[in-house]
């Protein structure tokens, strides 16, 4: 079964490469403005999104999310928010205090964010596109929040490069639909999934001088694919600070 959208979600791959030409404003807007769209809780729509084309604003991005090159070489970069700041707005024009202490309220903040910024994604890929995800937005949050002049109960969660492909990434295998999709009960059962799926993995040379270091498990490494790349990854503490960058962005979590 299929359909153009189908088709649309099933070609995603992220890119890194881009071309230098700068994106007109009102692209930029018809792809935030698909964002909105999204699914969100009750209505409220806990995030905000910061578009950032100047390029010695996009160098220091480029430094703090881990120094990645294809950063600075796409013409946007896009930061999504985690926002109750402007919630906070809200309940101070109806004379009510916001209850935003809870865990709950900045998972449903993140969870608003992911949900549009998937929209973002889409629309971006359907107008010719390339976009990635870019994690490494959350290494130096503070750096960040300061650049970005974030006011209290607003918190980067991660960015998004958006610019015209300078060449077509590679779509990647994802893990077989058995080991994602249970029906009824949670199946624990999933060895063979996970085993067959590293297999198609390490076939597609990905990894190929990209071993993630690990101490006593130094290349060469006979047998080197997703379990072995992912546990590795997993294996090891990172962004331990975030709680407190967390807590002085007024989100004093319980």
């Amino acid at each position: 079964m299929t359909n153009p959208t189908l088709d649309l979600i099933h070609q995603h791959a992220s890119n890194r490469n881009y071309k230098p030409d700068p994106l007109p404003t009102t692209l930029v807007e018809t792809v935030v403005s698909a964002a909105q769209r999204a699914s969100t809780s009750s209505n409220l729509q806990l995030f905000s999104v910061i578009a950032v084309t100047d390029p010695i604003r996009r160098e220091a991005l480029a430094v703090l999310a881990d120094d990645q090159a294809f950063i600075r070489a796409a013409p946007v970069f896009l930061v999504w928010c985690a926002d109750l700041a402007r919630p906070e707005r809200v309940c101070q024009v109806s004379s009510l205090q916001q209850v935003s202490e809870y865990v709950d309220n900045f998972l449903t903040a993140a969870i608003d964010a992911s949900l549009a910024s998937q929209n973002a994604a889409l629309a971006a890929e359907s107008l010719g596109l390339g976009i990635c995800y870019v994690g490494a937005l959350r290494s130096h949050t503070r750096e960040v929040i300061d650049l970005l002049g974030l006011p209290p109960l607003v918190f980067p969660l991660f960015g998004m490069t958006l610019g015209w492909p300078a060449k077509e990434a590679k779509v990647k295998p994802r893990l077989p639909l058995a080991a994602i999709l249970h029906w009824e009960q949670y199946n624990p059962d999933q060895d063979a999934h996970l085993h067959a799926y590293d297999q198609v993995m390490e076939q597609t040379g990905i990894y190929a001088g990209r071993q993630s270091p690990y101490p006593g498990r130094e290349a060469p490494f006979e047998h080197y694919g997703w379990i072995e790349h992912s546990a590795r990854r997993l294996a090891r503490s990172s962004r331990t600070e975030l709680r407190r960058v967390l807590e002085e962005q007024g989100f004093h979590l319980r």
